[in-house]
């Protein structure tokens, strides 16, 4: 190969030399892009360009539904509501008229009524209107009133008119009546906008705490600026085929917010790894650019992949949830991560190699350039090796502490506390509790062949946990629908309770839906799912860590590891969120409970990035264990070259993730604190400390592989010839 010999740096007396080194797979594809940088580019602005066009396009297409459990009674029971009776199912919109002062006897009233009922026909997501009746949508003092109006189109398509709607009605107020849009699409719908307006704010905040970590770790204002270009790069990919998979399927706009959160994290995280074995490539050694990138990939780069690689794995155990909202979450975390890693592979090496020297432009005067191994995480590595339990055992006391309040964690579906005080739905919700009682909010229908209606209406009614049946409604098709209203409020665990005592004592054929019970079934789905989730990630993860390592008792230490700063960040979860620890501080109302897709999708999340880490650290370490077969220097060398890298990445992490605690509402509070704290635990208590502490006691044997599994896996090494 006729190489180009690159400028050496400043203060060196020696020339790169322009030869090849023998690299593997990912180290030769690192070579290919550093020598054909024009083509790696053209490929990547013809990607930016094809999928950026519908980019700007995600926002407006994403749904806002789609928190249901598949094929379960509550979602047939929604469907056949849908179907039957006029679409007044759980996503029928419920508006609600309220005068302290008015009745719906007076003139003032009953105008307000009449333009709500306009406003309703005039929408096209709208099937029927029923007008408020006494005894059944009227309160007792006449001073409130619903109007409710039947669903035409499926829950994504209602949510998206309520979005519409809301502020419509809500301008039919006059002084001395209010109008205010709730029922479950009105709150999913302020719930989605309160939570992506939140989102949006941490991430302004975020980013110049970002630029100003990147800055720091990277100490070079150009380099610094490569992980923005991996973030842009993988987000315009990835949401623009978020948009073409709205066109096959319903994604939740949830997606798009994880998808931007992954995209920054991993950019960070593969540009930090990426750069730094860069740097000491090209200004350690004799290489040219070309080479310097080529020897980085086979490095940096497997260990990238593989993290990649387990990132995708953990997010993808939480498509066996069968919910939609949770299986398009992880999709569009899965095409970020997907669009950064392919960036990292090819397009960073490409422009690492076209900068050569110049990657150090524009830099701090105390930036190390040429530096990759640490001599402050060197010297901790070997106080750890001198002292191992002084540091290990606390460490492991402090963590296992954290972790022992997740035995007492309560989770359910998120209550009305999670929508802001001042929205049309939660101003709604309050009037229709205050005038009807705490169940109206969430009546309960049970749909049955009409000759068991009333079997069905008596058996409702002899239930201790229903407050009122409501008259039963014939349905075109041979059915009929009883209304029961709870006695308590519908985040109340006992509506659970009523609703699964009624499911085992109503006669066979009737099916119990509504949107109380749908969240009810999403929330048994949930319970039931986590282990399997929990297992399938910890499985998975173990072996890929086998794969990459080759050291059993070392891919077991990862794993055990990642659940263990896992079980800690919801330790710490349960105490602010359930107990209501610091609610004053976070600005938020407690629920009693963390919300339900916490365990699951947090979970994932967590030990996704936890993986990363282990990955950067164990694969250094076993870079130098290959060379050296020294236990001491494995853990010493992983370490030094490794942990400046964990700890600039998760400082970043961490500055973002505790951000969204002071979003508004509470979801991104718990998202922000749970990632956040797991984050710093995993960095400082577990990647810098227990983990090498488990690598000293281990010794060599943390390397051990048995016979029989040296001849199956595949021989995975992280250093060069």
């Amino acid at each position: 190969m006729s190489a180009t010999t690159a400028a050496p740096s400043a203060g060196s007396s020696r020339a790169p030399v322009p030869h090849r080194t023998q690299v593997g797979p990912i180290g030769r594809l690192g070579r290919y892009t550093a020598t054909h940088f024009r083509t790696v580019l053209t490929g990547w602005l013809v990607v930016a360009l094809v999928l950026g066009f519908f980019a700007p396009r995600v926002e407006k297409a994403l749904s806002g539904a789609g928190w249901e459990a598949s094929g379960s009674q509550s979602v047939q029971a929604r469907k056949l509501v849908e179907r039957d009776f006029a679409g007044l199912g759980s996503y029928g919109l419920m508006t609600v008229v309220y005068s302290p002062t008015q009745s719906v006897g007076d003139p003032a009233f009953k105008a307000a009524i009449a333009r709500v009922e306009g406003t309703l026909r005039a929408n096209g997501a709208v099937r029927t209107v029923v007008a408020p009746a006494p005894g059944l949508s009227i309160s007792a003092d006449g001073h409130t009133a619903i109007v409710q109006a039947g669903a035409a189109r499926d829950p994504n398509a209602m949510v998206a008119a309520a979005d519409s709607l809301k502020g419509t009605l809500h301008k039919l107020s006059t002084g001395a009546v209010v109008v205010n849009l709730t029922g479950a699409a009105g709150m999913w719908s302020d719930f989605n906008a309160a939570n992506r307006s939140a989102m949006l704010k941490s991430e302004v905040i975020s980013w110049p705490v970002t630029l100003g970590i990147m800055l720091l770790a990277f100490g070079s204002l150009v380099a610094a600026g490569l992980p923005l270009m991996l973030t842009m790069v993988g987000l315009l990919a990835a949401a623009g085929s978020l948009y073409l998979g709205t066109l096959i399927m319903p994604i939740s706009i949830w997606a798009m917010n994880f998808a931007l959160m992954f995209a920054l994290a991993l950019g960070i995280d593969y540009a930090l790894f990426i750069v730094m074995r860069f740097r000491a490539a090209l200004f350690g050694s004799d290489l040219d650019a070309e080479e310097a990138a080529a020897v980085t990939m086979d490095t940096a780069g497997k260990a990238v992949l593989f993290s990649g690689v387990t990132v995708l794995i953990s997010l993808t155990a939480v498509m066996l949830v069968p919910s939609p909202a949770f299986r398009s979450m992880s999709l569009g975390i899965m095409l970020a991560v997907i669009f950064v890693l392919a960036a990292t592979l090819t397009l960073l090496p490409a422009v690492l190699a076209k900068l050569g020297p110049k990657v150090d432009n524009l830099s701090l005067p105390w930036s190390h350039s040429g530096e990759h191994r640490s001599a402050l995480f060197a010297a901790w590595g070997e106080r750890l090796w001198k002292h191992p339990l002084r540091y290990g055992l606390p460490a492991l006391v402090a963590l296992l502490a954290l972790a022992f309040p997740v035995t007492q964690l309560r989770t359910s579906m998120p209550s009305i506390k999670v929508v802001p005080t001042t929205d049309s739905s939660r101003i709604g919700y309050g009037q229709v509790q205050a005038a009807m009682g705490p169940g109206a909010t969430g009546p309960l229908q049970l749909i049955a062949p009409a000759g068991q209606a009333a079997a069905v209406a008596r058996i409702a009614h002899t239930d201790p946990g229903i407050a009122q049946v409501l008259p039963t409604q014939p349905g075109s098709g041979g059915l009929a629908l009883v209304t029961a209203v709870p006695r308590q409020d519908p985040s109340s665990p006992a509506v659970g309770a009523t609703i699964e005592r009624l499911r085992s004592s109503v006669p066979r054929g009737t099916v119990l839906g509504g949107a109380v019970a749908e969240n009810h079934d999403l929330q048994r789905l949930l319970s039931a799912k986590t282990a399997l989730v929990i297992g399938v990630v910890l499985v998975l993860g173990f072996l890929l860590l086998l794969l990459a390592l080759q050291a059993p008792l070392l891919a077991a230490a990862g794993v055990l590891t990642n659940l263990l700063a896992t079980g800690a960040a919801f330790g710490v979860a349960k105490w602010i969120f359930q107990d209501g620890a610091l609610h004053g501080l976070l600005g938020f109302q407690p629920q009693g409970f963390l919300d339900a897709w916490g365990p699951v999708f947090f979970f994932a999340m967590i030990f996704a990035i936890s993986m990363d880490y282990t990955v950067f650290l164990l694969s250094s370490a076993k870079e130098h264990w290959d060379r050296s077969h020294d236990a001491k220097d494995a853990m010493v060398g992983g370490l030094a070259h490794s942990g400046r890298v964990i700890f600039a990445a998760a400082a970043v992490m961490v500055a973002v993730f505790f951000t969204f605690a002071l979003s508004g509402p509470l979801p991104p509070k718990e998202m922000g604190i749970i990632l956040g704290v797991a984050v710093l635990l995993d960095a400082t208590l577990i990647r810098l400390l227990l983990l090498p502490v488990l690598l000293r006691l281990m010794g060599r044997r943390a390397w051990y592989l048995p016979a029989w599994a040296r001849r199956i896996l595949p021989d995975v090494r992280f250093g060069h010839s």
